[in-house]
């Protein structure tokens, strides 16, 4: 992803313990469709796998939310310095590889991972 194609030219990258900046934040989101019955194993699960993707470079923080009209479904937000901190560096590491062990059996269907840029807040 090239900041100049966003408007962002001065998006910084980099050391992630720098100032936090909400505006150049990338927002992975996912709904997470869990099989009928597993939702406490998979908050179990999970409690657990979220130290593997917190300790990656690049990350900044990770909420998991549940549906209150569908409590089979979450909601995962997690904020990235940049899109190749998710796509490439942790997708691509040895630790996803036990994220993935701990929890894709979980879904049905496999969930559709997105990304946003925020644009605007109050």
């Amino acid at each position: 992803m090239d900041p100049a194609t966003l408007g962002l030219s001065d998006v910084t990258r980099g050391d992630s313990r720098r100032a936090w900046d909400h505006a150049h934040v990338i927002v992975e989101h996912a709904l997470l469709p869990v099989k009928a019955g597993q939702e406490a194993e998979f908050e179990s699960a999970f409690g657990q796998a979220k130290t593997i993707i917190a300790g990656m470079p690049g990350f900044r923080s990770l909420t998991l939310s549940r549906c209150i009209e569908r409590p089979d479904t979450y909601l995962l937000l997690v904020e990235w310095d940049r899109l190749e901190d998710h796509t490439e560096g942790f997708r691509g590491s040895v630790q996803y590889q036990r994220w993935r062990e701990m929890l894709h059996h979980f879904y049905e269907p496999f969930p559709v991972v997105e990304h946003f840029l925020q644009v605007d807040a109050v």
